[in-house]
Formats: structure tokens, sequence, C-alpha cells
């Protein structure tokens, strides 16, 4: 299940606009009535997220709802700043030498539709090339002004998985075999062929079974990546490898690699709420 992300093409380039003739302060400030519009308007998103707090047990205020399309605007406005002005971000690690020596050696990255992984390429320690493999579901407009960004990051590609899925698989194995990085987006699952139901906030969910799948056929380390927003273009990142044994059946291996990051995902969901931006039932069937 995907849902079109908010936001549309005027609105962005237009915060985009003023944000380079006012500065970040300004935006920020601005995002407060623009939130205010989605608030009102978004009925699908507030049924959605109502779901989703009501499986970690929080009531669902109309003040715990507006923070969380709060934090949604200022994660999606660093996306587009943090391409533009790299140099404005502050990145905390948890583990510096650990993140680059697992990009500089080109494993295979774990990101998830939460807090800042739309900017976590900004600053990755290394000038290894990083493989973003996703379907991303967000208006054409809103990308061509992401396209247009003047200062592109040179060591980041965009393997489409709305291309041909032979297409796909090839550029997939070309980078692995190049000891590049491909990251996937492991919380959502695009391809039924690549779709396993794991408990997750009590309930059975979809998850995508194609990263582990990858690094087993591959033999390529997982790494696991978590982006926290923690203030004004300031973000932590939080990071783990997670275990495959290749000793074992691929389905077993699959499954133990794959539930071993929904624990790790369930416990930074836990910890910051309103920073998962799958605003759409995860848990429909």
């Amino acid at each position: 299940m995907a849902t079109i992300q908010r936001g549309s093409g005027w609105s962005i380039k237009l915060v985009f606009t003023l944000y380079k003739f006012f500065g970040y302060k300004f935006t920020y400030y601005l995002m407060y009535p623009v939130t205010f519009f989605y608030f009102i308007f978004a009925s699908n998103v507030y049924k959605s997220l109502k779901i989703y707090y009501e499986k970690l047990n929080i009531p669902f205020t109309k003040k715990i709802y507006y923070n969380h399309l709060f934090m949604f605007a200022m994660c999606m406005v660093d996306r587009f700043i943090s391409k533009y002005d790299c140099a404005s971000y502050t990145y905390t690690y948890e583990n510096k030498d650990f993140i680059k020596e697992k990009v500089d050696s080109g494993s295979i990255l774990l990101l998830s539709h939460f807090g800042g992984w739309s900017s976590s390429t900004c600053n990755t320690l290394s000038n290894n090339i990083i493989n973003v493999v996703m379907k991303e579901v967000i208006l054409s407009s809103i990308k061509q002004i992401e396209n247009s960004i003047n200062n592109p990051l040179k060591n980041v590609r965009i393997i489409d998985q709305s291309l041909n899925p032979i297409e796909v698989s090839i550029k997939i194995a070309n980078a692995i075999s190049n000891k590049e990085c491909v990251a996937f987006m492991a919380d959502r699952a695009v391809d039924p062929r690549f779709t396993q139901k794991v408990e997750f906030l009590g309930e059975l969910a979809s998850f995508n079974t194609n990263p582990f799948k990858v690094a087993y056929k591959t033999k390529t380390p997982l790494t696991l990546f978590f982006i926290v927003h923690k203030g004004l273009q300031n973000y932590y990142v939080h990071s783990k490898e997670i275990k495959m044994d290749f000793d074992l059946d691929e389905n077993i291996a699959v499954t133990n690699s794959l539930n071993e990051y929904v624990k790790d995902f369930e416990a930074i969901v836990k910890k910051y709420p309103n920073q998962w931006f799958n605003l759409y039932n995860f848990w429909e069937r």
C-alpha cells in the first residue's frame, strides 16, 4: 500500500525560494501556518496516524497530530535545503568510524521513512557511491524541483524501481560488484514478490525483503541507519550492523535478519513516534 506524499510543486518552490532570500529560521516559522493547512484538510492522514498512535498506546490528541505533521514538514524542507547547502547541517554520529568503514566498503544500507532519511546522504563521510533503490511516491512537480537544484550530490544515484525489473536488477548487481553502497527502504514493500508479514507494534505488517535477499545472494553486509531529527538543521545518526547467517537456508536467514531490523525499527518509533512518515494505514490487509 502506498500514498502520494503530501505537498505540491508550487508550495515547495515557494518555500525554497523564500529560504534563499530570508534564511532557515524564516522557513521554520513559515511551516507553522503551512502545517495548520494540512492539519485542517488532510483527513485521510489523520485517520492513518490515529491507527498508528493507537498501536503505540499514545492518546492521539490534536496537539500530537499537529506536531507529527510539523515534523514531517520540517524533514521535507530539509530534504531540499540539505542538497542546496549541505554545510549548514550538523550530523552527530553514534559511531563515525563504523559508518565510514561500512560506506567505504560497499554495504547494503537499510533506510526507513523515518526522520531525515531523505537528507541523510548529504553527509556520508565517504566519497563512495550510494545507489538508492526506491519507487518514490512523490508528485512529479516536487521531483522536478529537487532535480533542478544546482548542487546535486555527485555520489548519490537513484535506481528507480519503476523501471523494468531486469534493468533494476542489473543496476543493483553492477553497483555491488563495484563495491558501491546500495540503499533500500526496508519499511515499505512496493513489490509483492518481496513482501513478508512481520509483527510490528502488536500486529502483522508488510515489510520489504528485497534488501535482505540481495544481501544473502551476494554475501554483502547489512547496515541499518536511522536519521533522527534533533533540532534546526541538526540530525543524529544511529547505525548498526544487521547480522545475517549465510550458512542458513535463504528463507530462514532472511527472516531472522528482517526480524532483527523490525525489532530495532519498533524501538526507534517508540522513542521518536512523530518521526515516522508512512502516512497511511501501515497494517491494512
